[in-house]
């Protein structure tokens, strides 16, 4: 049995709220660049190459890489033989957004109902999700999620007999439907199988898979590589001003569901797609 003093929780999320709302992922720096090289409208190529001028300036300055520094979402992988002490684990991973974004300078825009919306002031409660590994180690990766792209997500309930081509058909109406106001080039998560919530909830995991890698299944494989084609077709493009990218990446996962359903979930994110990851 591993023992980990919350505290420690508290000081990684701190930094991590900070490193992803200034710093672009490797693996999305790399996107931008090869995305510009092959961008054949010479409007789109602009907007790329003003995008990566924008994630420069970001870093030199230790300005957030956009306005909207989102809602935190914190997914915790938790070894079976680690043990926490030194209080509640989610006051100490709420304490670490509350720090990140106020001793960040970073916007709050979290409002305490959503109905009455008096805004909380330190940007949380976080959006937490845990997950029991084995090991006695904790990863974590925080999520910044901004809610343009947030809310042009969709979940379809689909029949079984829909298929895959039901499935298709969502995630090219989800994307279309979204357009320029998920500020692309977007990187689309799609969850399939399981239940209402747990779709929803893969689609949003997806998102921190890097964008370079693909399923290990070959058909989702298939799939994910089929999806970026046809919506690159759609001409949406950089900044929606028409172009052949309009995603970096269709990050697809499946789970087991019941006979009588079919649900997908589409969690669309920005071109900064905001994740920092850390193991402890």
């Amino acid at each position: 049995m591993r023992t980990i003093d919350v505290s420690v929780i508290t000081d990684n999320i701190k930094e991590m709220c900070i490193e992803a709302n200034h710093f672009l992922s490797e693996d999305m720096k790399t996107a931008l660049k090869n995305a510009t090289g092959m961008e054949r409208a010479p409007l789109g190529r602009q907007i790329l190459e003003q995008l990566q001028e924008n994630m420069k300036i970001a870093g030199e300055d230790m300005i957030p890489i956009c306005q909207d520094t989102g809602m935190a979402v914190v997914f915790m992988e938790i070894g079976q033989d680690v043990h926490f002490e030194g209080g509640l684990l989610e006051d100490a991973i709420n304490e670490g957004v509350r720090r990140g974004y106020v001793e960040g300078y970073l916007r709050k825009s979290v409002v305490k109902d959503p109905i009455y919306r008096d805004n909380t002031k330190d940007n949380t409660p976080a959006i937490i999700h845990y997950n029991i590994v084995q090991g006695d180690k904790v990863t974590i990766t925080v999520a910044p999620k901004g809610f343009g792209s947030e809310n042009m997500s969709r979940v379809f309930m689909l029949k079984p007999a829909d298929g895959i081509e039901g499935v298709k058909n969502a995630i090219l109406t989800a994307v279309k439907d979204a357009g320029p106001n998920a500020c692309p080039p977007m990187v689309v998560g799609v969850g399939i199988g399981g239940t209402f919530e747990k779709c929803a909830l893969m689609a949003k995991r997806a998102l921190s898979r890097p964008v370079d890698i693909r399923s290990s299944i070959p058909y989702v494989k298939e799939l994910e590589e089929e999806m970026l084609q046809k919506i690159n077709a759609s001409g949406i493009g950089p900044g929606g001003l028409g172009g052949s990218t309009t995603a970096l990446a269709v990050n697809i996962d499946t789970y087991p569901t019941h006979i009588a359903g079919l649900p997908v979930a589409i969690n669309i994110c920005c071109h900064v797609n905001r994740h920092a990851v850390r193991v402890i």
